[in-house]
């Protein structure tokens, strides 16, 4: 690969990461936390293509002339390698969809990275209030080892994407420690009506109360949740729980 393609491909690369980093994109991939590092990692690489950049231009003007079927030789052998443009252009042009219902049936769901047997009653109480909205991870986590029964009687407020999968009509969220490589679905059952009507991925603000001791191993610790309202809202610029 000829320098001036390496070059531009730094560049491109460095601008993608700058991009999706200040629109926001950066969050269909990992958490909050990284972009700093994002932003990092995409100036140092733009910074450094265009110091390469011209370092060559000043470098050809004081070489000799370079002879016209040598850059034709160089062009025909470096044409595959403008190929590497097509995946950079694509981070540029066109915006990957969070994981959603799909990951979600395909994925097996699990516990609640918080929630282990040895944590059974080390919930805090919920505060006062008709209605308590609360992350889908930690309803989970409440529903399946809170000894106290913290969630019974109280009317929570979940956000989520609709799953259908074997009969169940579900709402999802996927829980990522560093990235979306390592994302896993969270989901709790929906019963009641208003619900069957909404698509898959579909995001909904729901309020209900738990059915206690729904959430057991034999079922991914998935609680059913009894509904009481449900409303369609926009998805979220940040998907994803931690």
């Amino acid at each position: 690969m000829k320098r001036e393609t390496q070059n531009i491909l730094l560049i491109l690369l460095g601008g993608a990461l700058l991009k999706i980093a200040i629109n926001g994109d950066y969050l269909r991939y990992v958490k909050p936390a990284q972009q700093p590092w994002i932003i990092a990692g995409g100036a140092v690489m733009v910074a450094l293509g265009a110091v390469a950049i011209v370092r060559d231009l000043l470098a050809a003007r004081a070489a000799a002339a370079v002879v016209s079927g040598d850059v034709h030789a160089h062009d025909h052998n470096t044409r595959s390698a403008w190929l590497l443009m097509v995946p950079v252009l694509a981070v540029f042009l066109v915006a990957p969809p969070a994981l959603g219902a799909d990951s979600v049936t395909r994925t097996e769901a699990r516990a609640p990275q918080s929630a282990s047997a040895s944590n059974a009653a080390a919930f805090p109480p919920l505060p006062a209030g008709d209605v308590v909205p609360l992350e889908v991870n930690e309803f989970v986590s409440r529903a399946g080892w809170d000894s106290s029964g913290s969630l019974n009687g109280r009317t929570v407020r979940l956000s989520g994407f609709v799953v259908h999968n074997e009969g169940n009509t579900m709402l999802a969220r996927m829980v990522i420690g560093c990235c979306a490589a390592d994302a896993f679905p969270i989901t709790v059952r929906m019963v009641g009506e208003g619900v069957s009507g909404f698509g898959n991925d579909t995001w909904l603000e729901v309020t209900g109360t738990v059915v206690p001791g729904t959430a057991v191993r034999e079922n991914s610790y998935m609680p059913d949740l009894t509904l009481t309202s449900v409303r369609q809202v926009p998805a979220p610029k940040d998907p994803y729980e931690y």
